[in-house]
């Protein structure tokens, strides 16, 4: 039911005065001897003294308070968790009778007033219209995420009750039990709650990243229900090639065995295993018995060349700062105390090379014949002039002289970041003596720290980082660093900004420049059979700029060699392309696109980890589903109980809620009211008009 009341801050009395006045004026106006009937004249006055009165009441400020009664009608949400596990492990006859039940009570319930809905586990279920048309195909159950959504949907809403058809099986977020539903809960157990006699892998335990060459371990956790003193055979394979196979024996006392295995890294990239257990005579199912393990194989560790023409502190704090990444590992050269170890290094770091004395000439042949990037570390014993020569992107011109410089952090450099603590700490750092002169840089160089002299910062670089070609160098104009990471140990619990900042430097150096002028990635190194696979596209003009709406082929192919293909063009502001769910395993993907009459292409790979989390439980719990209905002072239902479910809810005798909203306007607000009495004024000119008056 909705109302209107007239509000003023002022008496109501003053009301008579407005009405005073619209009579006064009415009456001074056509008191007179008029040329028109007096019937005439009595509606041109009430009129006019409508006209004035209203509009001298609008003087007073009034306030129109409009109240709007909503009623609603209790809600009853029907939870389906129409997860794998409910179809593949209920009684279909049991999983029908329940279905059909709950339609038609779901049908009476709405006859009876109630207002229903159909809430899934899976997105596209979402508003089925048929509970016995609920498709049971979720790869994952999480009924707590399922309950929560309901009860944030309906907040603040009548919502009456939630009856949830499930098994009781979660596989995925919290147990619901641990939540506090603000609605009456009534569960619906189907399944079975006997133990089944089954073997399955339960998971597999494994890196997944790995190094080529090297052997991983592999764990299979083997779990049996009934074949205890049973022989099983459990087989690992890739890409259909057995590579090793072990029988266990199933012991009786202990349900679940491990079973390792120990694999060889071959090859780089992606890599797919399969692992699985034989089935044996008189198992329930054999849908678990399969895992997969999807590994990525990588070169092997980032080696670092640290060399110095003679020792010194920077050295040690140096290499402990890059070993703080355990994907790094450095050789130490120091000419007459450890030999130059031939290897293929990935960065070479030269501490005061070129020296003015003669011994790290190997270090320096093996960067300019190798073309290996290098971090150049300058001090007293440095040749400048040698260095300058080396085009590494600084041209210091100095007389020798040298000067006292704190760091302090560039903020146009965006390479890489630096922890949010760098600032303040960088400041702590004592002074670290650097050539003074003029400090030129090359037009691909970016600096990383600039010179501050007291509070007084600089444009000269303290660190600065060039691009040429395919590699980098980098190029620190301080020796005795060593004391800025004693020093923020001794401030702090771990020297953070100064070993981040040297295995950036490090991860710069050593990462290949990226020239392609396409750039096809997916949002994601790993995906599950239940994601949308989306891939992202950047495409650049000759001088790397990015441009934006090319045609994009992009064609995906399975281990089967069965390709799918898909025309997508970027943009600025676009999401990419999603090309659906695809099933577990490992895919390759090529993009073409002709960017200004040139073919440009991308490839790379991804993996699609197949869930298998619904066959891995196939006994119902229900004493979860129990707990769930006495946290809510509600009982546990069974499909056979579905007249006595619907009684309860009836019995309960929810009533309807009336929500009230209220709005309070100014009447002078009122837009129709304006041309009311526009409407008034005109017609009372045109009838005086019309008579012959003025």
């Amino acid at each position: 039911m909705n109302s209107f009341k007239l509000i003023t801050s002022y008496s109501p009395w003053l009301i008579l005065a407005c009405l005073a006045v619209g009579l006064l004026y009415a009456w001074l106006l056509y008191s007179k001897r008029t040329p028109w009937p007096k019937s005439i004249n009595y509606l041109l006055a009430a009129m006019r003294f409508a006209v004035v009165s209203f509009l001298c009441f609008l003087l007073l400020g009034p306030l129109v308070r409009y109240v709007a009664n909503t009623t609603v009608e209790p809600t009853i949400v029907f939870a389906v968790d129409n997860s794998q596990s409910v179809s593949l492990f209920s009684d279909s006859v049991q999983l029908h009778q329940a279905t059909q039940g709950l339609q038609a009570m779901r049908e009476k319930l709405e006859n009876e007033g109630y207002q229903t809905q159909v809430r899934t586990l899976a997105a596209a279920d979402q508003n089925a219209q048929n509970i016995a048309e609920v498709k049971y195909g979720a790869e994952t159950t999480n009924l707590s995420q399922l309950l929560s959504g309901v009860q944030e949907e309906y907040a603040g809403q009548n919502l009456a009750g939630v009856v949830l058809l499930s098994d009781g099986i979660v596989n995925q977020g919290i147990s619901p039990t641990y939540s506090n539903y603000n609605f009456t809960l009534y569960p619906m157990a189907v399944g079975d709650t006997i133990p089944k006699k089954d073997v399955l892998i339960a998971s597999l335990r494994y890196n997944k990243v790995n190094y080529s060459g090297n052997r991983f371990p592999l764990e299979v956790e083997l779990q049996q229900e009934g074949f205890g003193g049973t022989a099983a055979t459990v087989t690992l394979t890739e890409n259909g090639k057995t590579i090793e196979r072990k029988t266990v024996t199933l012991k009786p006392e202990q349900p679940i065995q491990q079973v390792p295995f120990q694999v060889l890294a071959g090859g780089l990239g992606k890599r797919h295993y399969e692992v699985q257990v034989q089935p044996l005579q008189g198992e329930f199912t054999t849908l678990n018995n399969t895992k997969h393990a999807y590994i990525d194989v990588v070169k092997g560790k980032i080696k670092v060349l640290v060399a110095a023409a003679a020792p010194h502190p920077d050295i040690k704090a140096i290499r402990a700062a890059i070993e703080t990444n355990q994907n790094y590992e450095t050789e130490l050269f120091i000419p007459g105390l450890s030999p130059l170890k031939q290897q293929d290094y990935d960065v070479v770091v030269l501490h005061q090379l070129p020296g003015r004395v003669p011994g790290g000439e190997a270090a320096l042949n093996l960067v300019r014949q190798k073309k290996i990037p290098a971090l150049y570390i300058l001090g007293p014993q440095s040749d400048l002039n040698d260095y300058n020569r080396l085009n590494a992107g600084v041209n210091i011109s100095t007389s020798g002289q040298t000067d006292e410089v704190t760091a302090v952090a560039s903020g146009n450099f965006t390479t890489f970041k630096l922890p949010e603590a760098a600032g303040e700490r960088l400041q702590q750092y004592p002074p670290a003596r650097v050539p003074f002169g003029d400090v030129r840089l090359a037009p691909n160089t970016e600096v990383v720290l600039y010179q501050q002299v007291g509070r007084v910062r600089t444009d000269k670089p303290l660190l600065a980082v060039q691009t040429a070609g395919d590699r980098r160098n980098a190029t620190l104009l301080a020796s005795g660093t060593w004391q800025w990471r004693i020093m923020e140990s001794a401030n702090n619990a771990q020297p953070e900004v100064y070993d981040k900042l040297i295995t950036n430097l490090i991860q710069l150096l050593s990462a290949p420049r990226n020239k392609k002028r396409l750039n096809v990635y997916p949002t994601q190194e790993e995906y599950t059979s239940s994601d949308e696979v989306r891939f992202n596209a950047e495409a650049y003009n000759e001088a790397l700029e990015p441009i934006y709406g090319q045609n994009i082929t992009l064609r995906i192919t399975n281990e089967d060699e069965e390709t799918k293909s898909f025309n997508f063009a970027n943009g600025e502001n676009q999401s990419g392309v999603n090309i659906g769910s695809l099933p577990g395993g490992r895919y390759t993907y090529t993009a073409s696109a002709s960017i200004n009459g040139q073919q440009q292409q991308d490839k790379g790979e991804f993996v699609v980890e197949e869930l298998q989390l619904e066959a891995l439980n196939a006994v119902a719990d229900h004493n979860l589903l129990y707990q769930l209905a006495s946290n809510t002072n509600s009982r546990l239902y069974y499909p056979s109980q579905l007249q006595q479910l619907e009684q309860d809810i009836l019995n309960s005798n929810h009533k309807d809620v009336i929500y009230s909203s209220e709005e309070l306007n100014d009447l002078v607000d009122l837009k129709w009211l304006f041309f009311l009495l526009l409407g008034l004024v005109c017609i009372e000119w045109f009838m005086r008009k019309f008579n012959g008056s003025y």
